[in-house]
């Protein structure tokens, strides 16, 4: 890899953002940041604006993997992302029980799916960060599919308690706005915000494909 280049890092164990990034062309490095969410959220405050509770988190993210020495060199990528329904943000459920609460109350309505984006590049110290919005209009699945659908375990694992891209893309009537940042990270904010830290999106696709 040229040394202009540096290696990606993504500050995150979702193995979603992970198999994204390699469609998209690339080969990140994995270093999980082991931040304390729950922590920076009491931080914030129960009256934290959403948008700014997942910005916040991947900058902690990706803050604390760049502090580590594996990432020496590296562009560090950490994302969250946090549903906001009703004035609410809402991560991932505590347990099925407020799994199946949230899909009563979510279905035939609409959230926004907001990720939290922030780049640290150690080659030159610089970081950017922003926030993606994707409008997520839900269906109306039965008691009886709910139930179903916690029972698989997936709804505990992210945040809002969906997928668009597993099980529960079934129960996602439309969206509004870009895709794959409902999977955990936008592509074009992605490409963006490389940009404006001087990294050239496309040149890591030879470099992944030559790995």
């Amino acid at each position: 890899m040229p040394a202009t280049l540096p290696p990606l890092v993504l500050a995150s164990a979702s193995p979603a953002r992970l198999s994204l990034l390699r469609n998209a062309g690339f080969d990140p490095r994995v270093l999980v940041s082991g931040v304390d969410e729950d922590a920076i959220e009491a931080a914030l405050g129960p009256h934290a604006i959403p948008s700014d509770v997942a910005l916040e988190l991947a900058r902690a993210k990706a803050r604390a993997v760049a502090a580590l020495p594996d990432s020496e060199g590296a562009l560090i990528i950490g994302c969250d992302s946090i549903l906001e329904f009703e004035g609410q943000a809402l991560g991932k459920p505590d347990d099925a029980q407020e799994a199946v609460a949230r899909w009563y109350a979510m279905r035939g309505k609409s959230g926004r799916l907001l990720t939290g984006h922030w780049l640290v590049d150690r080659t030159t110290g610089g970081e950017v960060g922003s926030v993606a919005t994707t409008v997520v209009h839900f269906g109306e699945p039965s008691d009886e599919e709910i139930l179903a659908y916690v029972a698989t375990g997936e709804p505990l694992r992210v945040a809002g308690a969906f997928t668009i891209d597993g099980l529960g893309g079934a129960f996602v009537a439309g969206l509004e706005g870009d895709h794959s940042n409902v999977i955990g990270l936008s592509k074009p904010l992605l490409r963006k915000l490389m940009g404006d830290l001087g990294v050239n999106y496309t040149a890591y696709w030879s470099t992944a494909a030559q790995g």
